[in-house]
C-alpha cells in the first residue's frame, strides 16, 4: 500500500510518497511500519517505487549501473526510458516475476533537460511527463490522488506546469489530504525530493523537515482561505461571490 506522486515543473522534478510499508503473506496483511521509500543516486536521480520492496531493490541496482555506465549522459530521455524498460523486464522475467508485481517513478536530466519517467505498474511500460502531462500518481492511493491533482492543476495551473516551489506545494497538499483519506496503508509523514539546477549543473536531494515546514504553512493558509469563502456563501460577509462565466 503506498502513494507516489511526481511533478515535472518548469525548473526541475519533484516526487513525494507516504511513509508506511505492509507486511504480509499472500492477500493477508499483518503489519505496518515506517519506512524510506525515495531513493537519490549519486545525487543526480530519484527513483521510488510501488509494489513489491525486493523488486524495488532490483530495479534500483538496474538503475544505478545503468548511471554509473553513463546511460542518461549519453541518451535522450525516451531512449534511456526504454533501455531502463527492457533491463527492468528482463530482470524481472529471469524470475518469473507476473505483470503488476511493481512500477516506478524516475526522475532524472538528459540532454541538459530534466526528465520525469513512469514505468506504469501494469506492464512496466515507460511513459515520459510532458508540459501537457506534466503530474502522476502511483499505488493504492492514486485513486483519491488523481482527482486532487487534478482539481490544483485546474484552480492553480491551468495547462502550464508550476514552478519548482509550486510542485512542492502541489506534492505535499495532495500527499498530505492522502494520507488523511486513505483506507489503510498509507500513513505519513509525507517523504519528498527534488532534482533541481545548482552549481555546475543540477542536483537531486531530499527536503528537509524545515523546508516542508515553510510549504506546510502555504497549504494551511490556502485551506483556511478556502473556510473563510464559506462565509460569502452563507451571507455572513460583504464580499460578493464572483458571478459564473457567461
Amino acid at each position: 500500500m503506498t502513494i507516489l506522486i511526481g511533478v515535472l515543473c518548469q525548473d526541475g522534478v519533484v516526487v513525494g510518497t507516504d511513509s508506511s510499508a505492509t507486511f504480509g503473506a499472500s492477500q493477508v496483511r499483518t503489519i505496518e511500519q515506517p519506512c524510506k521509500k525515495i531513493e537519490i543516486i549519486d545525487d543526480h536521480i530519484i527513483i521510488t517505487g510501488t509494489g513489491q520492496i525486493g523488486l524495488g531493490q532490483r530495479f534500483t541496482e538496474i538503475v544505478d549501473t545503468y548511471w554509473r555506465q553513463n546511460g542518461f549522459r549519453s541518451k535522450s530521455a525516451i531512449q534511456a526510458c526504454r533501455e531502463l524498460c527492457a533491463l527492468g523486464i528482463k530482470d524481472f522475467i529471469s524470475t518469473n516475476v507476473p505483470k503488476g508485481a511493481y512500477g516506478s517513478l524516475v526522475a532524472f536530466a538528459a540532454n541538459g533537460r530534466f526528465s520525469l519517467c513512469e514505468f506504469a505498474v501494469d506492464d512496466f511500460q515507460p511513459e515520459l511527463k510532458t508540459d501537457n502531462i506534466w503530474y502522476v500518481a502511483m499505488g493504492s492511493g492514486q485513486n483519491i490522488g488523481d482527482p486532487f491533482l487534478g482539481l490544483i492543476r485546474r484552480i492553480f495551473w491551468k495547462d502550464t506546469p508550476p514552478k519548482i516551489s509550486g510542485g512542492i506545494f502541489a506534492v505535499l497538499w495532495a500527499l498530505e489530504h492522502i494520507i488523511d483519506l486513505n483506507p489503510g496503508g498509507i500513513k505519513g509523514p509525507p517523504q519528498m525530493a527534488v532534482l533541481e539546477h545548482s552549481e555546475g549543473g543540477y542536483r537531486a536531494r531530499m527536503l528537509k523537515d524545515s523546508e516542508l515546514a515553510e510549504h506546510r504553512d502555504s497549504v494551511r493558509g490556502a485551506e483556511e482561505h478556502l473556510e473563510k469563502y464559506k462565509e460569502i456563501l452563507e451571507g455572513k460577509s460583504d464580499k460578493k461571490i464572483p458571478e459564473p462565466p457567461i
